[in-house]
């Protein structure tokens, strides 16, 4: 599109990551900017299963992590071998919800991210129902193979976006690496720059 950037429409297919079952289909369009921003992305998802079975999931997801008797705190997930403890399952499956949105935020149109691991997690305790974590992420970067090392603090609550708040180290790129706060769903995402935490 003259003048603005490059659009694509893609057709795609999704799995539920923990399982591969098949968890729906996309249709999105996605125009990258001339100019340094992230892209502007419009996607519509048929879903396999209905909202009720997600809000199902997503609640049994929240009460295993609520019925921790202390704040849970780990490293290193996935082991070096791939693996992840089952208690831990929860606290990986947060991050990779998590880190979407500063892949998101960071993608380009020649460059794009992948969740390696999660170095370090740590949660803090909350006098509401909200969830929350300090987390230092791992990504890796498609095709410079650079890991990039990213600081994110995650809060949740079912039915609530997932707010996620960052810094990412510096990177030979010149991209502008924190975000004030940042909250994204399935249904889409939207950023607020603001002072960095």
């Amino acid at each position: 599109i003259p003048e603005s950037g490059h659009k694509y429409y893609l057709q795609f297919s999704t799995e539920d990551y923990r399982t591969g079952e098949d968890a729906g289909s996309c249709l999105a369009t996605v125009l990258y900017p001339k100019k340094k921003s992230p892209p502007v992305v419009s996607i519509k998802c048929s879903h396999t299963k209905d909202k009720k079975e997600i809000q199902e999931e997503n609640n049994r997801l929240y009460q295993r992590i609520r019925h921790q008797t202390k704040p849970i705190t780990a490293n290193n997930i996935p082991d070096s071998y791939g693996n992840i403890e089952p208690a831990l399952e929860p606290v990986w499956a947060l991050a990779v919800a998590g880190s979407s949105s500063i892949m998101w935020e960071k993608s380009t149109e020649t460059l794009g991210y992948f969740l390696a691991q999660v170095k370090a997690v740590k949660q803090w305790i909350r006098k509401d129902d909200f969830i929350e974590f300090d987390y230092t992420v791992l990504l890796h970067e498609i095709p410079t193979q650079e890991i990039i090392s990213c600081h994110m603090r995650l809060t949740w609550l079912p039915g609530h976006p997932l707010k996620v708040k960052h810094f990412c180290d510096s990177s030979s790129h010149g991209m502008d690496e924190a975000s004030g706060a940042e909250s994204g769903s399935a249904a889409g995402a939207s950023a607020e720059k603001g002072a960095s935490f």
